[in-house]
């Protein structure tokens, strides 16, 4: 592919997304039922519980997680009630939202299907990763940041689903790469209004490449995946790895040396493999 033609196919998407004609993936159907449901007042964490049930995979996922170790708990729960009542709404929300987010991680032809499967692997690791770290340095919520980092790169599956209609791109995969790189922090922003998520989040997606950001107060989400997304790297030749972390802020927000794996930190460790085995499944 030329210049020119990777200049065209990322003006046309870029245009599409600012007429509003571009097709952004959208939420599973039980994951805004459950959203709804914890949003109504009137609704109960039972109600929840029924919403959750009428999808048998989400049901046993749902009681597979609340037995694992990522709750500490002795005492097992053996209906999707039960898990639900031990969770909470908060943390119901966010693990649906982040299981079935999976499914968009499904390619519609084998050309793009390994590319996929590895973004949504890589995005498990920074969930897990951010999860820990939120846990261990901040005050913020482990499952809000858990979250962050499953939708961090969530900008990237427009991008793949259009270039599905391009062999000559998909073979390509160094040009990919620099498109996806160059876009998805915008397109990955669209997506999360189109959701409703919060506005921290919707920052994470848009800020999250931004080494040099710098802000007043304690660490925030963004300051979470930009740490998780570049450990997560480690060991790789990833472009970020060229990078001198001594510089980045959002270490110092976490009190965190840019020199420490927290993969292999005593504290962590054990947080992301939880993790990383609840998402999985």
């Amino acid at each position: 592919m030329s210049t020119a033609s990777k200049d065209a196919f990322v003006n046309q998407l870029l245009e599409d997304l600012e007429n509003d004609t571009l097709v952004l993936p959208t939420l599973p159907e039980v994951a805004l039922k459950v959203r709804d449901t914890l949003e109504d007042e009137d609704s109960s964490l039972k109600q929840v519980a029924e919403v959750i049930g009428t999808d048998a995979a989400l049901t046993a996922r749902i009681i597979q997680v609340a037995n694992s170790p990522l709750l500490r708990t002795s005492r097992p729960s053996e209906t999707v009630d039960a898990a639900v009542a031990r969770m909470g709404g908060t943390m119901i929300r966010n693990l649906v939202t982040s299981m079935v987010m999976e499914q968009m991680f499904q390619a519609t032809s084998d050309a793009t299907d390994s590319r996929l499967r590895a973004i949504w692997e890589h995005s498990v690791q920074v969930a897990a990763i951010a999860h820990a770290l939120a846990g261990q340095f901040t005050r913020l919520s482990p499952d809000q940041a858990m979250l962050a980092g499953l939708v961090h790169d969530i900008g990237a599956l427009p991008i793949l689903s259009r270039a599905e209609e391009d062999a000559e791109l998909v073979e390509n995969e160094a040009l990919l790469d620099d498109i996806i790189a160059d876009n998805h922090v915008r397109l990955g922003g669209a997506i999360l209004k189109k959701w409703h998520f919060p506005e921290e989040l919707i920052t994470v997606v848009l800020q999250h490449e931004d080494l040099t950001r710098k802000h007043d107060g304690d660490a925030d989400y963004t300051d979470v995946i930009m740490v998780a997304n570049l450990q997560s790297h480690l060991g790789t030749n990833h472009r970020l790895t060229e990078v001198d972390w001594s510089t980045i802020p959002a270490f110092d927000k976490l009190g965190l040396a840019a020199d420490i794996n927290v993969v292999d930190m005593e504290e962590t460790s054990a947080d992301i493999a939880a993790v990383k085995v609840a998402l999985s499944g």
